[in-house]
């Protein structure tokens, strides 16, 4: 096995966080996709995240422009600081 293949063994454990209704559904929508777990998917983005890196190909990112027409998922990443829960 190549050495970027070896399988690296780690410890998971249970998390309750609270996410915007549509951008949790986009992401279930694109780990259904990619036929992986809700907490892959959430594994990835944060780690191509902390090396500055996209967690998506180009086509991926079609398909999630298309999934959030659908699911109404407006926000963008410049709102994430600004969000405000409705009461």
């Amino acid at each position: 096995m190549a050495e970027s293949k070896k399988l690296v063994e780690i410890e998971r454990i249970q998390t309750g966080v609270r996410m915007e209704k549509r951008l949790l559904k986009v992401l279930k929508a694109v780990a259904e996709l990619k036929d992986m777990s809700l907490g892959d998917l959430l594994e990835g983005i944060v780690l191509h995240a902390f090396e500055g890196k996209s967690a998506f190909s180009p086509q991926t990112m079609k398909e999630i422009e298309k999934l959030k027409t659908i699911y109404g998922l407006t926000l963008r990443a410049s709102d994430s600081h600004r969000l405000k829960e409705r009461r």
